[in-house]
């Protein structure tokens, strides 16, 4: 797996991120999810860089221009519900992709630490051949997203894989880097310390889908 730390060069992004991680910023949703679609946007530009592009002539009033157009066919899948923000931002540059949406959830079935990823819920397209952009913001342990892959993976052979991230733990990039094939992209916006006891990115944010949309029970 390739991975891209979007953070090591100062940029805009880094001055977004900053905000996602403000406390005294987190209490308004709708900057919280703006933020998170601006980083969408951000990552979207340099995943770009990475896809194909065929030559294309443009006629313009004063003559005709040759340029370039993408030549991948795109789908951008959203891990629910974090992943909605993040999704719209991608979507504002990727504007003629196909959609998808997963479900994943961290399961605990003795009440206790310790728990298990489900993903359940699935409504995409057809992925085979084309390029696939997973957007998640948060990486704690990586089980979400190898849970996912694996469930698309099932049905469908994407041409290219990108996993889009704001915010990612070491561990779950180590673990990544271990369970998925060595042609994934992972993009990451900003790369935190460690995981606790419980898991949770620290210093991390929070909960972005609560942030986001407020809390589930």
């Amino acid at each position: 797996m390739t991975v891209h730390y979007l953070s090591e060069n100062n940029s805009i992004l880094n001055h977004f991120v900053a905000q996602l991680r403000d406390v005294g910023v987190q209490g308004d949703r709708m900057r919280f999810r703006q933020n998170l679609h601006r980083i969408g946007e951000v990552m979207a530009y340099e995943i770009s860089k990475n896809l194909h592009y065929a030559p294309a002539a443009v006629t313009t009033p004063l003559g005709v221009k040759e340029t370039a157009f993408i030549a991948d066919e795109v789908v951008v899948c959203s891990i629910l519900r974090a992943g909605l923000a993040l999704h719209e931002g991608l979507l504002s540059f990727f504007d003629g992709a196909e959609n998808g949406f997963v479900s994943a959830y961290r399961h605990h079935p003795n009440n206790d630490d310790y728990f298990e990823i489900v993903a359940e819920y699935m409504a995409v397209p057809n992925l085979t051949g084309k390029t696939l952009i997973l957007a998640d913001p948060m990486l704690a342990t990586g089980f979400s997203a190898e849970a996912v892959y694996k469930k698309l993976a099932e049905k469908f052979t994407p041409a290219q894989v990108h996993l889009a991230v704001v915010i990612a733990a070491p561990e779950g990039v180590a673990y990544l880097q271990e369970h998925l094939p060595d042609s994934v992209h992972l993009w990451v916006a900003s790369l935190d310390s460690h995981l606790n006891e419980k898991k949770y990115i620290v210093p991390g944010l929070g909960d972005a889908g609560d942030l986001a949309y407020g809390v589930k029970l």
